[in-house]
C-alpha cells in the first residue's frame, strides 16, 4: 500500500495568498463602481473564478494533490460548464415579448357577478 505523504506550505506562501486574495477583493469592489455596461457581469465573473482557482490550488490543496483528484475535479468543472451552457441556451431561446398587445397604463376593470336566486345580468 502506498503511503499518503501530506504537503505543507509555509507561512510565506499563506500570507502571500491571502494578500493576493484581499486585492482581488479590493478589485472586485473598484470594478463595482465602474460602469462596463453588459461586461460588469463577465468581468465580476472572472475575477471570481481566478479567486475560486486561488482557494481550490493553495486551500484545498489541489496544487499538491494526486492526478486522480485532478482528474475528478476538472471533470466536476467540466459538467457544470455543461449545465451552464444548456441553461443559458434555454433562457436564450425562450420568445419574448418586446411590445404587449394589452394596454400597460390603463387600469383593468373588474366586473362582479350578482350570484343571487332569480338575477342572471352583472352588475
Amino acid at each position: 500500500m502506498s503511503e499518503l505523504v501530506s504537503h505543507v506550505e509555509r507561512k510565506k506562501v499563506y500570507v502571500l495568498v491571502w494578500v493576493i486574495l484581499l486585492c482581488f477583493t479590493a478589485l472586485t469592489t473598484g470594478v463595482a463602481y465602474i460602469d462596463l455596461g453588459a461586461f460588469n457581469t463577465v468581468v465580476a465573473l472572472a475575477i471570481a473564478v481566478c479567486k475560486a482557482s486561488i482557494v481550490v490550488l493553495f486551500f484545498m490543496h489541489l496544487r499538491h494533490s494526486e492526478k486522480l483528484i485532478r482528474v475528478v475535479v476538472g471533470v466536476a468543472i467540466f459538467w457544470l460548464c455543461i449545465l451552464i451552457v444548456i441553461s443559458l441556451s434555454d433562457f436564450a431561446t425562450r420568445n419574448r415579448i418586446h411590445n404587449p398587445s394589452w394596454p400597460q397604463n390603463q387600469p383593468m376593470t373588474v366586473h362582479h357577478l350578482d350570484m343571487s336566486p332569480g338575477t342572471t345580468t352583472a352588475q
